[in-house]
C-alpha cells in the first residue's frame, strides 16, 4: 500500500494523520516541496470583518484552519494569479469565491489526502477595494481605499471621496453594479439616497465591494428641496470653490460669470453663556452657503426694468450628454419668501432671463426695486431747465417725478406740464414720446412711467427758445441726438 492511500484510509486521528504526513514529505520529492512552502508556526492575526459576499482576489492574506492537521494551519497570500499555494495540495484558485467557497474548494482539494477534512478560510488582511463612481458626481471615476477597522467603505464614503453628488442627481435611483461570486456575470441593484438623506436610513448606506460601479443618474425632475438639504449633507459636492456660469438675456452685464458661496454667519448654539454679571459672549460660527441663481443675477450686475424673473430659465448639461431646463419664479421668492426658487447652481449652468412681454405693475416694481437681485442703483439723464442737469443716480423702478426731484426740480422758465422722453431700445431703435406728466401719481406707463438704465429726460423751456442746450454733451456720441431734435 503506498503513502497516499495510506492517507485516505486513516481515520481522523490528529496524532497519526501528523506522523503519516510527516512520513510523506521525506519519503516523496513533490511532497517536500510543497512542505517547503509552509508557513512558519505563528499567533494568528486577528480577522477583518467583511460580508459574507466578500470575494477574495489578489493581494488578500487569508488564515487556512486545517482540524487535525495544525503543521499545515497557517497564512497566506493570494497571489497575482488569484490563487494559493498550499502544502501538499500545491495551487488552489480562490478568486473571485466567497470565503464559503474559498473552504468548499480548498475541501475538495485536501479531500484527495484526507478523510473529510474540516477546513475553515479566514480573512486576515483585505487589499484595498477599488470602486468605480460615475455620473452626477464632483469627479467621477475609480477610487481605491484600504478597508480600515469599520470594514468594507460604504456608498456614502465612496461618493464623497468622489466630490460629492452634484444637484443634478437622481438621489432615488443609484445603481450599483456588483459582480457575481465565481465569474457568474454581474447583478444590479438601486438604491434611494433620499432616504438616507432625509430619514436617517441606514439600509441604504450599502456596503460595497471590491470591483462595484456606482452610477448616480440625473433627474428628469428636479426637486428644489432635496437639493437643499444635499447641499448641506456631506454627501454634497462641494461648493468651498467658485464655479463659473454664463447669464445671459436682461441683466446688466450678461456674459461668463464667476459665482462663490456666500459666508453665512449665525449664532453658536453650543457656546458657553456668559456668568452672571459678565459681560455677554458672542460666538459665532460660519458656513458656506452654496451659490444660488440670486448670488448669479447680482454678479452679472442685476436684472434689468425688462426682466421677466417669473419665467427665468436654468439650463444644465449633466454627465450623459442631455440637458435639463429649469424654471425659476423668482417673483415667488421675493413675494412670499419661497426659497426653493432660489436654486443652488453648479459648473456650467446657464441661467437665462427673459424679456417681460408685459409692461410692469406698480407692485411689482416696487418688490424688484427693492429686491436683491436689482442693482443698487441705475443712471439716467435729466437734462434741460432743471436745477442740476445731467446724470443723476436714482433706485431702478424710480419714476419719471422722482428723477426730476433728484436732479434738484424744475428751473425757472422750465415747462412743467410736459418733458420729453427718450430711451434707446435693445434692437437699436429710439423711443422718444412727449410725456404730460403728472406728479400726484404713482407709477403710470403713460402720465409717470418707471426709468431704466440709460433713459433720458429732456425738459423744455417755455416759449420757442432753444432747449438743447447742455444736452448734446450727454447723448449726443451715444446717440446722435441732434438729428432727433430737428
Amino acid at each position: 500500500m503506498d503513502l497516499n492511500s495510506a492517507v485516505r484510509k486513516v481515520q481522523p486521528n490528529p496524532l497519526m494523520l501528523a506522523t503519516l504526513l510527516g512520513l510523506m514529505a521525506t519519503a516523496t520529492p513533490v511532497m517536500a516541496q510543497n512542505a517547503g512552502s509552509r508557513p512558519p508556526a505563528q499567533q494568528s492575526a486577528p480577522s477583518v470583518r467583511v460580508d459574507e459576499g466578500y470575494l477574495l482576489g489578489s493581494g488578500d492574506r487569508v488564515r487556512i484552519d486545517i482540524f487535525g492537521v495544525p503543521e499545515y494551519t497557517g497564512e497566506y497570500q493570494v497571489m497575482a494569479d488569484g490563487s494559493i499555494n498550499l502544502p501538499l495540495a500545491g495551487g488552489v484558485a480562490v478568486q473571485g469565491l466567497t470565503l464559503r467557497q474559498a473552504s468548499d474548494t480548498i475541501s475538495r482539494r485536501y479531500s484527495e489526502y484526507l478523510t473529510r477534512p474540516v477546513i475553515t478560510v479566514t480573512l486576515l488582511a483585505a487589499r484595498p477595494i477599488q470602486v468605480a463612481v460615475s455620473g452626477e458626481v464632483a469627479r467621477p471615476g475609480t477610487y481605491t481605499t484600504p478597508l480600515g477597522d469599520t470594514g468594507v467603505p460604504t456608498l456614502s464614503r465612496m461618493v464623497q471621496m468622489a466630490g460629492g453628488i452634484k444637484q443634478s442627481a437622481d438621489l432615488k435611483q443609484v445603481e450599483i453594479i456588483r459582480r457575481r461570486p465565481g465569474g457568474g456575470g454581474t447583478q444590479n441593484f438601486k438604491v434611494d439616497l433620499s432616504r438616507l438623506l432625509t430619514g436617517g436610513d441606514l439600509s441604504q448606506d450599502v456596503q460595497l465591494r471590491d470591483g462595484d460601479t456606482v452610477v448616480v443618474p440625473a433627474a428628469t425632475t428636479l426637486n428644489a428641496t432635496l437639493g437643499a438639504e444635499l447641499s448641506n449633507s456631506s454627501l454634497g459636492a462641494s461648493f468651498d470653490r467658485a464655479i463659473s456660469v454664463i447669464v445671459a438675456g436682461e441683466v446688466n452685464r450678461p456674459g461668463p460669470q464667476t459665482v462663490r458661496g456666500e459666508t453665512i454667519s449665525q449664532p453658536d448654539p453650543s457656546a458657553t453663556p456668559a456668568a452672571p454679571g459678565a459681560a455677554p459672549v458672542t460666538t459665532v460660527t460660519q458656513r458656506l452657503r452654496a451659490p444660488t441663481v440670486t448670488r448669479a443675477l447680482q454678479q452679472a450686475g442685476g436684472i434689468t426694468q425688462r426682466a421677466d424673473i417669473r419665467d427665468i430659465e436654468i439650463r444644465r448639461t449633466v454627465s450623459n450628454g442631455n440637458e435639463q431646463v429649469i424654471k425659476v419664479n423668482l417673483m415667488s421668492l421675493l413675494r412670499e419668501g419661497d426659497a426653493k426658487q432660489d436654486l443652488i447652481l453648479q459648473e456650467g449652468d446657464r441661467v437665462i432671463v427673459p424679456m417681460a412681454t408685459a409692461s410692469v405693475t406698480p407692485e411689482d416694481a416696487a418688490i424688484m426695486g427693492r429686491g436683491v437681485i436689482s442693482p443698487e442703483l441705475i443712471t439716467v439723464n435729466v437734462v434741460g431747465q432743471v436745477e442740476r442737469p445731467g446724470a443723476v443716480q436714482v433706485a431702478p423702478y424710480t419714476t419719471m417725478n422722482q428723477a426730476i426731484l433728484a436732479a434738484g426740480g424744475f428751473a425757472r422758465g422750465a415747462k412743467r406740464n410736459q418733458v420729453e422722453f427718450i430711451r434707446l431700445q435693445p434692437n437699436g431703435t429710439v423711443d422718444r414720446r412727449s410725456v404730460d406728466i403728472d406728479f400726484a401719481r404713482g407709477i403710470d406707463q403713460a402720465k409717470n412711467p418707471p426709468l431704466q438704465a440709460g433713459d433720458t429726460i429732456v425738459i423744455r423751456k417755455t416759449g420757442f427758445q432753444s432747449f438743447t442746450e447742455g444736452i448734446g454733451g450727454v447723448l449726443g456720441p451715444a446717440l446722435g441726438i441732434f438729428g432727433i431734435f430737428r
